[in-house]
């Protein structure tokens, strides 16, 4: 027991990412069933989509769970009503400030963490009494922080920043780097790419055959103009990486991007001119597996990890 696994009432300190496109009830059921926290992931649902999932989460699991909610979302307060109103529990909270939300949460009993990419914005979320920050270095797939900062750069710098509960996020993608993320200071992961390349996921068939084993540098941080994003390197991001060289500005990244691009690439499946959201550590994936097998070979591998080093020392 940590902090983190007494917070959210759960038995492994392992978080799924709220996947756009991929972190239906299937996903988020699963992964709280095998003793993690599964996380819905409304940014790429309606409202009564989410609510549907909502429902269906609460016949799926009696475990703890809860939603990914991007602070961008263009129906934003109906969202936040809607969870309050469903009985949530738990909300993670990304892509703006937790200051306005995080008082009507709390007021629901709503316990809330929030994604940063930095200590300064880590500190904010302190002042604006979320209970959990998760630090995502600029390794995980989709949005990412301007400051481009790694993972292993970035926990030890949060954990001296803030004394609130500390998940490790981007680039986790085994039992090693879960114990590599408690030495530079977190108590817990959040984990995206081995759960949206999980047999759950709700992407696509050929997004996941897409993404398994992409070789090293097989995704690229790019739109750094809109909102910095990782890709998979396809059409699309050639066409991207093509503009900005050229010096696009942010209406002509738009119009390239489209209607939906990541729903067509991570939903739809068209791996060649759709957006592929994916992080740096699907070089690594090399099957599709079910979320409860990929959190118990997490924890064996982290035990395994943590016994041979006991007594070692370089």
């Amino acid at each position: 027991m940590n902090r983190i696994t007494e917070l959210f009432g759960i038995r492994y300190p392992i978080v799924q990412g709220g996947m756009v496109w991929c972190s239906g009830w299937r996903l988020a059921s699963a992964v709280s069933n095998a003793g993690g926290l599964g996380l819905l992931g409304a940014g790429s649902m309606h409202p009564e989509t989410l609510q549907e999932h909502i429902m269906k989460m609460k016949q799926a699991t009696d475990r703890p769970w809860g939603v990914n909610v991007p602070l961008m979302y263009p129906e934003i307060d109906r969202l936040i009503r809607l969870i309050m109103d469903s009985g949530v529990k738990i909300v993670f909270t990304s892509a703006g400030s937790p200051k306005r939300f995080t008082p009507m949460l709390h007021e629901a009993g709503i316990t809330v963490a929030h994604v940063v990419s930095s200590s300064l914005f880590a500190r904010k979320c302190e002042e604006a009494g979320v209970d959990a920050v998760v630090a995502e270095g600029f390794e995980a797939g989709g949005h990412n922080g301007r400051e481009e900062t790694t993972t292993m750069a970035l926990i030890p710098q949060v954990r001296q920043a803030t004394s609130l509960p500390l998940l490790a996020a981007g680039g986790i993608g085994s039992g090693r780097a879960m114990l590599a993320a408690q030495a530079l200071g977190a108590e817990g992961v959040q984990i995206g790419t081995l759960f949206a390349l999980s047999t759950e996921s709700s992407a696509s068939e050929a997004f996941k055959q897409r993404c398994i084993g992409l070789p090293e540098g097989g995704t690229m941080l790019c739109l750094k103009k809109l909102s910095p994003t990782r890709l998979v390197r396809n059409g699309l991001f050639d066409i991207i990486a093509e503009a900005e060289a050229d010096g696009a500005g942010t209406e002509d990244l738009r119009e390239i991007l489209g209607h939906a691009a990541s729903k067509r690439g991570i939903f739809e499946g068209d791996t060649e001119h759709g957006e592929l959201e994916i992080g740096q550590i699907a070089s690594a994936v090399n099957g599709i597996r079910p979320a409860g097998e990929i959190i118990d070979r997490l924890i064996a591998e982290y035990r395994e990890a943590l016994n041979s080093l006991t007594g070692a020392a370089f």
